[in-house]
C-alpha cells in the first residue's frame, strides 16, 4: 500500500508536469505611439493548428481601430496586431478580457507610455479586467513584479525539479542552506545582468541546458557515488548552474519588459518574488517528507549521513522521475531551435 501511494503521487506529479504548458499565459501589449494612438499586440496560446483560445480584448466603446488588424499562428500561439485610437489616451480606461473567467489561463498585460514608463498587470479568471493608470507608482510596480516572480518560479517546473535535486544531494540542514544560498546568489547575478541587457544569451539554448542540468543532478543521485565533486561540494554545482538558471528567469522579463522609471524596484521585487516562491517550495518538499515519514508512508532512513532531511525511499523515485522527464525536455528544446 505504501508503494502504491507513492507511485500514484509520482504519477500525478509527472502528469501535471507534462501538461504544464496548457496553462501558458496570454500576453497583451499596448505601446503608445502618440497622445491618442497605441500599437496593440495580442498573443494567445494555441490549442492546435489553426485553433486558439476563446479570449478577446474589450477596449472602451469610444476606442477605434485605425489600422487593419493582422493575425497569424506562430510558435504555438495566435498573434494579432492592430493600431487603436482613443481621444486623450487610455489613462483611466477599463480593459476587459472576455472569456478569461471560464479558463485556467492568466493574461500578462504591458502598457508602454510615451515617457518610457510602463504599467504591467496580471489578469486572472477571478480578475479579468483592470483600469489603466495615469502614471506608475513604486508600490504598484513592486506588487506586480513580486507576484510575477512568485508565479514564474511556481510555473517553472524545470527550475523546481533542479532545486529538488539539489536538496536531495545536499541532504543535511547545513548543506541545504549553503547550497540554496549559492544557487540564489548565482542566479540573482545573471538575472540582473540579463534584465539590464548587460549580457545577452539566446533563450532556446539556455532552456535546453537548464533541462540538461536536471539530467546531470538526477544522474549523480542515481549513481550515488559520494566521492564526486557534486556530492562533496554541492554549492559548486548550484552556483555554476545557478548562473545559467538566472538567464532563464530573465526570459520572462524580456517578454514583459521593465518599467523605465522604476527599473530598480521592478528588478528587485521580481527577484524577491522568485526567492519567496523558491523558499516556499523547499519548505513544502521538506514538510511533505516529514509528514509522510510521520504517517509511516515512507520509512525514516538517511539521505546523506545520519541527518539526511529527505529519506532515500522518497528521494530515489523523485530522481528517477526527474531524469527522464528532463531528458525529454532537453531533446524537445534542442529540436525546437535546431529545426
Amino acid at each position: 500500500m505504501k508503494r502504491l501511494f507513492l507511485c500514484v503521487a509520482l504519477f500525478a506529479l509527472a502528469t501535471a508536469t507534462a501538461h504544464a504548458h496548457e496553462s501558458r499565459p496570454a500576453y497583451l501589449e499596448l505601446q503608445q505611439k502618440s497622445k491618442d494612438t497605441y500599437d496593440l499586440l495580442w498573443k494567445i496560446p494555441a490549442r492546435g493548428p489553426e485553433k486558439r483560445l476563446g479570449l478577446y480584448v474589450r477596449l472602451p466603446d469610444d476606442s477605434t481601430i485605425v489600422a487593419q488588424t493582422t493575425s497569424s499562428f506562430l510558435g504555438g500561439a495566435f498573434i494579432e496586431r492592430s493600431t487603436i485610437s482613443r481621444s486623450g489616451g487610455l489613462a483611466g480606461a477599463e480593459i476587459y478580457i472576455e472569456g478569461l473567467s471560464t479558463t485556467l489561463t492568466d493574461v500578462l498585460v504591458r502598457i508602454g507610455r510615451l515617457d518610457g514608463s510602463t504599467q504591467v498587470v496580471r489578469l486572472t479568471p477571478s480578475v479579468p479586467s483592470f483600469v489603466v493608470d495615469a502614471a506608475p507608482t513604486v508600490m504598484g510596480v513592486a506588487k506586480t513584479y513580486l507576484v510575477l516572480g512568485m508565479q514564474h518560479i511556481w510555473k517553472g517546473v524545470d527550475h523546481l525539479l533542479f532545486v529538488a535535486c539539489l536538496i536531495m544531494i545536499a541532504g543535511t540542514w547545513r548543506r541545504i542552506l549553503i547550497t540554496i544560498t549559492g544557487f540564489t546568489v548565482a542566479h540573482s547575478i545573471t538575472l540582473a545582468l540579463a534584465a539590464l541587457e548587460l549580457v545577452r544569451l539566446p533563450v532556446p539554448p539556455v532552456e535546453a541546458t537548464i533541462a540538461l542540468s536536471i539530467v546531470f543532478l538526477a544522474t549523480e543521485f542515481a549513481r550515488a557515488r559520494r566521492d564526486t565533486l557534486t556530492w562533496r561540494y554541492p554549492i559548486a554545482v548550484a552556483g555554476s548552474f545557478g548562473l545559467l538558471h538566472g538567464f532563464g528567469f530573465a526570459s520572462v522579463l524580456s517578454e514583459i519588459g521593465l518599467p523605465q522609471t522604476e527599473i530598480p524596484a521592478a528588478l528587485l521585487f521580481f527577484n524577491v518574488g522568485v526567492e519567496v516562491g523558491q523558499v516556499l517550495f523547499v519548505a513544502l518538499l521538506i514538510g511533505s517528507a516529514a509528514v509522510l515519514t510521520a504517517l509511516g508512508v515512507i520509512e525514516r532512513n538517511d539521505g546523506i549521513g545520519e541527518e539526511g532531511i529527505i529519506p532515500l525511499r522518497l528521494a530515489r523515485p523523485v530522481a528517477y522521475l526527474a531524469g527522464p522527464l528532463a531528458a525529454y525536455w532537453m531533446i524537445e528544446r534542442v529540436a525546437g531551435f535546431v529545426a
